[in-house]
C-alpha cells in the first residue's frame, strides 16, 4: 500500500506530465493589434559601459530601454564595429518614458519602443520648469556620430517594417513627451535626416514659408499657438500665458523642428512650423483652429 508521501509525489508527477503533454491549436483572431504605437528616442548622458550598466542592472532608480546604440570612438565600447544592443524584447515593457504624454496617450512605457543612443550630452543644475537653458550656460550637447545615426536609421526602418501602424508623428524624442523634465535627444539630433529616409515627421519648407509671411505680418496670439502645439500632440493647455509649461513645450518643439534656435520663446517662425506640420499631418485639427481664430 502506498504511503501518503508517495501518493503526493505520484500526483505531482502526473500533474507535471499532464502539463507537458498540453496541445495547443493556433487560430489567429482578427480582433487584436500590436501594443506598439510610439518610438521614443533618448540619449544616455554616459559612455557605453556606464550606459549598459544603468540600462541592464537594478539601481535605486531603475531604467531600461529596448535598444542601445553605441557611439563611434567611445573607448569603453569593446567592438570595432558598432552593433545595436537589444536589451528588452519589443513585446515587453521597458522603463524609459516615465511620466509622459503624447496625443492623448499617457504613460508611454506601455505603448512604445525606447531607443537609447550613447551620447554624453547633459544639463546640470537646471530646473526645467523655471529655467530656460541655452547651449552657452546650462547645457552641453555633444556632436552625434554619423555612423551611429546610420545605425539608428537602419534600426528604425526595421522597426517600422514590423510595426507599420506607427505614424510619423509618433516617432518622438523624450523631450517631446516629457517637456517639463527632459531635453533628450537634444538639438543636435538630426530629425530632418531621419525624415529624408522615410522616418518620422517634418514640415514642408514652402508651406512653412507661406505661414511665416502671414505670421510676420499678423502674429497669432499665444493661446492659438498653444492650441496648435496641443493639436500636434504636446501636453500643453491654452492658458494664453507665457507660463512654465509653455516655455518647456516650446523648447522641446524647437529642439525637434528648429534646432538653430530653441530659446523657448514664441515667435512667428515657430508658429509657422507648427501650422505647417498641422496642415501636413492633421488638416482637420488645423481647420478647427483656423475656424476659432476667425
Amino acid at each position: 500500500m502506498m504511503s501518503r508521501a508517495a501518493i503526493l509525489v505520484a500526483a505531482a508527477s502526473w500533474a507535471l506530465a499532464s502539463c507537458s503533454s498540453l496541445r495547443l491549436v493556433d487560430v489567429e483572431s482578427e480582433t487584436q493589434s500590436s501594443r506598439i504605437d510610439h518610438v521614443v528616442i533618448h540619449f544616455t548622458t554616459a559612455d557605453f559601459t556606464e550606459s549598459l550598466r544603468l540600462l541592464t542592472q537594478r539601481t535605486e532608480r531603475p531604467v531600461s530601454a529596448h535598444y542601445l546604440v553605441p557611439e563611434g570612438g567611445d573607448p569603453s565600447y569593446p567592438r570595432e564595429r558598432l552593433l545595436v544592443h537589444r536589451l528588452v524584447d519589443e513585446e515587453r515593457r521597458a522603463w524609459h518614458a516615465g511620466r509622459s504624454f503624447w496625443r492623448g496617450a499617457e504613460a508611454l512605457n506601455a505603448s512604445s519602443i525606447g531607443i537609447e543612443i550613447v551620447n554624453r550630452s547633459a544639463c546640470s543644475g537646471l530646473d526645467l520648469m523655471r529655467d530656460t537653458p541655452t547651449p552657452d550656460d546650462s547645457c552641453e550637447f555633444h556632436h552625434i556620430d554619423p555612423e551611429q545615426i546610420d545605425l539608428v536609421i537602419e534600426l528604425l526602418l526595421d522597426i517600422l517594417e514590423r510595426h507599420p501602424r506607427i505614424d510619423p508623428v509618433d516617432i518622438v524624442g523624450h523631450a517631446d513627451i516629457a517637456a517639463n523634465r527632459r531635453l533628450d535627444p537634444g538639438p543636435k539630433f538630426p530629425w530632418r535626416r531621419l525624415h529624408e529616409h522615410g522616418i518620422g515627421a517634418w514640415y514642408d519648407d514652402a508651406t512653412a514659408a507661406g505661414y511665416l509671411e502671414r505670421f510676420e505680418a499678423s502674429p497669432p496670439d499665444l493661446a492659438l499657438l498653444q492650441r496648435a502645439l496641443a493639436a500636434y500632440g504636446y501636453d500643453i493647455d491654452a492658458t494664453g500665458e507665457y507660463d512654465a509649461q509653455t516655455r518647456a513645450v516650446l523648447r522641446a518643439f524647437q529642439m525637434h523642428f528648429r534646432p538653430s534656435n530653441w530659446s523657448g520663446t514664441a515667435d512667428a517662425e515657430t508658429a509657422a512650423i507648427a501650422f505647417a506640420l498641422l496642415e501636413k499631418y492633421w488638416p482637420d485639427s488645423l481647420a478647427g483652429l483656423e475656424q476659432t481664430a476667425l
